[in-house]
């Protein structure tokens, strides 16, 4: 899956402030990513993020 820095993540589960989109901090074996809706910042081993993803925004250049 080609998720890179910047990138809006759209997730098939809502994280608990009710949001879905997820802004990408840091992509490698774990994503740092950050919610839209309340602003915390999580670590995500990739395996796990890239099976929840529904949809991906990429910035534009």
């Amino acid at each position: 899956m080609d998720v890179r820095v910047g990138d809006i993540l759209t997730m098939k589960k809502q994280h608990p402030c009710g949001s879905k989109e997820f802004l990408v901090l840091r992509s490698g074996m774990d994503f740092r990513i950050r919610c839209k809706g309340c602003g915390r910042e999580v670590m995500v081993p990739r395996a796990k993020c890239e099976k929840n993803i529904k949809s991906i925004t990429h910035q534009e250049e």
